[in-house]
């Protein structure tokens, strides 16, 4: 990615990549099986007409199937974006200082005051804050200048034909059509993603169908032009996915050399004044969270990088994007905007490793019995836990980060 990429929103950065979001989607989808190299059989002119039926057993009406599906075609390039990977691979500050900008912040501020009272409302309604809606906001299509410019429509059809994981957006194109039929979007009103997504915040459209809100009372919820549908339904689905009221989701934090590293962990948390006790700090200088019980430590690149408390609303965030990188990029966006400093470098110099050094490293890991995941180059939660595992067993400190040090062990095990 060049430097002038740094502007763009996520979904812009993906689209001129032509690289794939992770493999289970990018907004609450669930790990979905998937073969990337499955072979389609059969026709996709045949598989449309049994999809035109079953439109019908489900009551969608004549005229949107006619006006939805008629002259539909293949469109062999979204297989062949769907298939790609690499945007996800990037390192986490690599990651994050793509997205998270100074121009970027200055137009979230910009629009956190220009939508004050209506901010206000919504999380008085659905309890979640200003800046969280809006750090998904600028990420997902900043603020609505880039929602992608491809039709929806004949996308969800090429991945629901294709093999690699057709009942998922079989599913996503029937909510598409019920969107239609609802009143909501017409057919040439869909233009998104190549993954199917619609709107400023990027909904699929079963969330569209079950989480969009008419919030500015015109009876449609259009999520593409009306900016109180738009932050109203993204808090809406927020609060679904859990969302705490009043509660914080992410802070930076400072560590002591002498932590004990096998906690930092998300799937271990513990009491707020204990990791005080172990010497934790806000980078503010302020004390860390009072209204929370409990924390995890998140060391998205190990005990050298950039460290953060993660409370039980973060789990939203990995809701609705189960990249790591992508959760913790939000989350501090939204800290950013609500006026937290810029991101700490860390106590000292991250060991950098390449892709294929990475691929080297999980096929030793796998090798030796603790990974068991796709031999991919990318640093996902599969990964840390095997390098934690081997960490803890060569009595290396166990902060789940993959580094040179760690691929000479293992490669001296042989």
């Amino acid at each position: 990615m060049l430097k002038l990429f740094a502007r763009l929103p996520l979904l812009g950065l993906i689209l001129i990549a032509a690289q794939a979001l992770p493999a289970a989607g990018e907004q609450n989808r669930a790990a979905v099986p998937n073969n990337p190299n499955c072979r389609n059989t059969g026709s996709f002119e045949a598989w449309l007409d049994d999809f035109r039926q079953e439109a019908r057993r489900n009551n969608i009406s004549s005229a949107t199937i006619a006006a939805a599906l008629g002259g539909m075609t293949l469109d062999p390039g979204i297989i062949q974006r769907d298939r790609r990977q690499g945007f996800f691979a990037q390192t986490f500050t690599a990651f994050s200082g793509k997205l998270i900008t100074p121009n970027r912040i200055q137009n979230g501020l910009g629009r956190l005051k220009q939508h004050h009272e209506l901010l206000a409302r919504i999380e008085n309604q659905w309890g979640v804050p200003g800046p969280v809606i809006v750090a998904f906001w600028g990420l997902e299509s900043d603020f609505g200048s880039m929602m992608g410019n491809l039709p929806v429509l004949r996308s969800l059809a090429t991945l629901a034909y294709d093999c690699r994981r057709p009942d998922m957006f079989r599913a996503e194109l029937m909510e598409a059509l019920r969107i239609i039929d609802r009143g909501d979007l017409r057919p040439e009103d869909m233009i998104g993603s190549w993954a199917g997504e619609l709107g400023q915040t990027q909904f699929l459209p079963a969330h569209y169908m079950q989480h969009a809100v008419d919030y500015d009372g015109d009876g449609r919820r259009d999520l593409l032009q009306s900016v109180p549908d738009v932050l109203a339904s993204t808090a809406n689905f927020i609060a679904f996915l859990g969302w705490q009221r009043g509660q914080p989701w992410l802070e930076e934090v400072r560590l002591t050399r002498d932590l004990p590293w096998a906690e930092a962990d998300l799937a271990i948390q513990h009491p707020v004044e204990k990791w005080a006790g172990w010497g934790v700090k806000s980078v503010s200088g302020r004390p860390l969270s009072s209204t929370a019980a409990t924390a995890s430590l998140l060391l998205p690149m190990g005990r050298h990088g950039p460290a953060f408390l993660a409370y039980p609303n973060f789990q939203v965030y990995l809701k609705w994007n189960q990249s790591l990188n992508y959760s913790i990029t939000a989350a501090h966006l939204a800290d950013r905007l609500g006026g937290a400093p810029p991101m700490d470098k860390g106590n000292g110099t991250v060991p950098e490793m390449s892709l294929q050094q990475v691929k080297d490293l999980q096929g030793l890991l796998a090798k030796r019995g603790y990974f068991s995941g796709e031999v991919d180059g990318k640093i996902g939660a599969a990964t840390r836990a095997a390098v934690k595992a081997a960490q803890l067993k060569l009595g290396l400190p166990a902060d789940s980060y993959p580094t040179p040090e760690l691929l000479e062990r293992m490669q001296a095990m042989r």
